[in-house]
């Protein structure tokens, strides 16, 4: 039933969304050099790899620099990119990734293997379900980046504080997973991101 879920709703934001999805991919090509779009290795279901879809946010090799994002004023972040990072709207991509079956609406969302390999085994069992493009975890750390900010260093403060926190959301999720839960999630993150 679930994946019934996520197959009609991904293909019907997909075409209702289609005009806006065209008219991001222009914006993005015409406002800085680079692909439209942002392909990262992430660790799915059952600890498979897989490529997550983005629109490109930052500017081309940025991930070369580092695997985080920190703070609103990130310098690898182009201005179209800051926009759509602000509405979550580089994430819209991934209801391709959802089609196609890699991924779900909601559930965990998707680590590097970089911090994947050092879940212990309990944490280990997010990788039981699809990873998705929002969860629990997702509207608890809605502004990580300015989180990590704060911190003297932020990839320590991510592995040791922030994404702990992120794993036991998401056995939360895992525990509770059903429709209604699913749909208690989308509707929260989309008033998230408009208010």
């Amino acid at each position: 039933m679930k994946r019934l879920f996520d197959i009609f709703f991904s293909f019907v934001g997909l075409v209702i969304l289609s005009p806006f999805l065209i008219l991001i991919a222009f914006m993005i090509m015409v406002s800085s050099k680079g692909s439209i779009f942002f392909l990262q290795t992430r660790v799915g279901y059952k600890g498979q790899d897989f490529k997550l879809i983005k629109y490109r946010t930052m500017v081309a090799d940025a991930d070369k620099k580092g695997l985080l994002t920190v703070g609103g004023r990130d310098p690898r972040v182009t201005e179209i990119g800051y926009f759509l990072r602000k509405y979550k709207l580089d994430e819209l991509p991934q209801l391709v990734n959802v089609l196609l079956g890699g991924m779900s609406l909601v559930g965990p969302r998707p680590e590097v293997r970089k911090y994947v390999d050092l879940y212990n085994d309990e944490q280990k069992k997010v990788l039981d379900v699809k990873p998705g493009i929002t969860d629990y975890a997702s509207l608890e750390y809605f502004n990580e980046n300015d989180l990590l900010a704060k911190s003297e260093n932020p990839e320590e403060a991510y592995i040791k504080e922030i994404m702990p926190a992120k794993l036991k959301l998401n056995l939360k999720y895992i525990n509770e997973v059903s429709l209604v839960t699913d749909f208690k999630i989308i509707l929260k993150t989309i008033t998230r991101i408009v208010n």
